[in-house]
């Protein structure tokens, strides 16, 4: 294994890693936190923004919003109060996140602890950048327990060779959002979250239809339908986030990447076919705002959703805590199934620098984030899902579920629990990219483009794409 990054790997890897950003499982950016000159000392920090002589400081880089920065905060001064010899001092990186992190490595400065993108994180691992944490978790009688976590999901994730460099910080997951008021007044029965009940993709369609409406009244297929003067859409399913792509190549029984090969299997007859179902919602079923359009209205899926010019939001876990602080009735659900029920399961992963001058600290401060105290923090507000199995048994979700019966007033909608105990552990799929997959992704991405323009098919845009992704994967190998 490298132990140095070369300057072109390291501008290889920044440079596209910033696309990475949209796979965040947290809200959009707000301020560092590390205290500035002559202000009041945050966590880990003295007021002349050193840590005492008597104690070791650790510092935490990630991105996120205010949710996950209060959260942080909080989680830092408890561990604090737990380890007075450990300041924490978390730095937070709401733009250009890996590009930065890469730049403290490449300085000779990096930070001792860190959230890792999913897609980057295999090569993170093979540039020799991260902490083999396999000993001391394997030694942990709490995080290293047998069934702690939910398996066979996290050691997938987390494993190289079967060696752990990072902990999951969680679960997240696509789903389905929708405006409870809108189905009542259409008296359309509204999705279930259990998957035994998820509708078939035909039934969607057909609801989608019913629930878009152009200025006239009409729907897609009546005649007289103007697609151009749509007033309200029946669904929005994003073409700009991976979480959302692979959830409808899984759930069409596909696979973005072959976990043997590690190479892209886009091409196959299931994969394109679920890339193509989507771009179809707008092309072909016109119950689905095209992207420029969508960016065009100048509001977010949550406005729509409220204001009811959207019926249904294809939408990640993780936005349940501001979507359900919406003035509506709020429901969930899984995903439509197409062949076969799936959806993207990932979050990002805590990992500790192998530059880092205090390794043991930093395991310490990595073992916490992976403890209850931590997820439940991001649980109770609705940010995150647990990845830890007794926080999904009926005593643990006490710790955490509430029932959203009006905005302010409980978290999750009625019957969320089925998305947490079954359709996300049972129909979730681990994506987890390997080394050289940003920069194979430079030849995906734009080939989709075209797919969602209409410009080509997903099968002909797949066919010349992925040999190309594939070769430079290969590369990657040697």
């Amino acid at each position: 294994m490298k132990k140095n990054m070369s300057r072109r790997e390291f501008m290889r890897i920044a440079g596209l890693a910033s696309g990475a950003s949209i796979l965040a499982a947290c809200a959009p950016s707000t301020t560092t936190t590390t205290a500035p000159e002559g202000t009041e000392a945050g966590p880990g920090e003295t007021t002349e923004g050193a840590p005492a002589a008597d104690t070791v400081t650790v510092t935490f880089t990630g991105w996120g919003g205010a949710e996950e920065n209060d959260g942080v905060l909080a989680a830092a001064e408890y561990f604090e109060g737990e380890n007075p010899d450990i300041k924490i001092n978390w730095i937070q990186i709401p733009e250009n996140y890996a590009e930065k992190l890469l730049a403290m490595v490449a300085a000779g400065t990096p930070p001792d602890t860190a959230f890792c993108y999913n897609t980057i994180y295999q090569d993170y691992v093979s540039k020799g950048l991260l902490m083999d944490i396999t000993a001391n978790l394997e030694a942990d009688p709490v995080v290293g327990a047998p069934d702690y976590f939910i398996e066979p999901q996290e050691k997938d994730r987390c494993t190289v060779d079967g060696k752990w460099y990072g902990i999951g910080s969680c679960w997240v997951a696509g789903q389905m959002y929708y405006n409870a008021d809108i189905f009542e007044a259409e008296g359309i029965e509204p999705p279930s979250n259990d998957p035994d009940e998820a509708w078939e993709w035909d039934k969607f369609l057909e609801v989608a239809r019913q629930l878009t409406t152009d200025a006239n009244g009409k729907h897609p297929g009546e005649d007289g339908f103007d697609p151009d003067n749509i007033e309200r859409w029946g669904v929005q399913w994003p073409q700009n986030n991976l979480v959302f792509l692979h959830s409808a190549v899984a759930d069409n029984g596909g696979r973005w990447i072959n976990p043997e090969t590690g190479l892209v299997e886009l091409d196959s007859p299931e994969a394109s076919e679920g890339l193509q179902n989507v771009a179809d919602l707008m092309l072909v079923e016109h119950v689905a705002p095209r992207g420029a359009a969508f960016s065009a209205l100048g509001l977010t899926n949550t406005q729509m959703l409220e204001n009811g010019t959207l019926a249904m939001a294809i939408d990640g876990s993780w936005a349940l805590s501001w979507i359900t602080k919406i003035n509506a009735n709020l429901g969930t659900a899984t995903l439509p199934r197409m062949k076969s029920l799936g959806t993207d399961m990932q979050a990002h992963i805590h990992v500790g620098l192998a530059g880092s001058e205090n390794p043991d600290q930093a395991w310490q401060w990595l073992r916490f984030l992976a403890t209850e105290y931590y997820q439940l923090i991001f649980l109770k507000m609705g940010l995150w899902l647990p990845s830890q199995t007794a926080l999904m048994t009926p005593e643990g979700m006490e710790k955490w579920y509430t029932e959203r019966k009006g905005p302010g007033d409980g978290i999750h909608p009625a019957g969320y629990d089925k998305i947490v105990t079954k359709f996300v552990p049972e129909y979730g799929h681990v994506l987890y990219m390997p080394p050289g997959y940003t920069e194979a992704d430079a030849v995906i991405t734009p080939a989709l483009d075209a797919v969602w323009v209409g410009d080509e098919t997903a099968q002909m845009a797949m066919e010349t794409a992925v040999p190309e992704a594939n070769a430079i994967l290969e590369e990657a190998k040697a």
